[in-house]
């Protein structure tokens, strides 16, 4: 098998085990995840060149650096109200 095919393979096993916390893909030397959920309270994105590396983040991911996007619809949704065809409003008070 080649090295490439080899890639492919574990790519496709990475992804049946993790898809559905993890959207996996493959440069030509890094191993990318980006999480499913973008309120996860886990990192959004875990990379490495290392396969083993990568896996053991994905198991354990490190802890989110931030808090999540303000675009994240959640948070959008929870905050403002929609006036109109991609029109939102705030019907909170402005905080001092």
């Amino acid at each position: 098998m080649s090295e490439r095919n080899a890639y492919t393979a574990l790519l496709a096993m990475l992804q049946t085990r993790y898809g559905a916390t993890w959207s996996i893909r493959r440069t030509e030397n890094l191993w990318i995840a980006t999480a499913n959920d973008p309120d996860a309270d886990h990192a959004p994105t875990v990379v490495h060149p290392d396969v083993e590396a990568f896996v053991r983040e994905l198991e354990e991911p490190p802890a989110r650096a931030c808090r999540p996007s303000l675009l994240s619809s959640s948070w959008f949704a929870s905050h403002f109200d929609q006036a109109g065809d991609g029109a939102y409003v705030s019907r909170r008070p402005p905080q001092m």
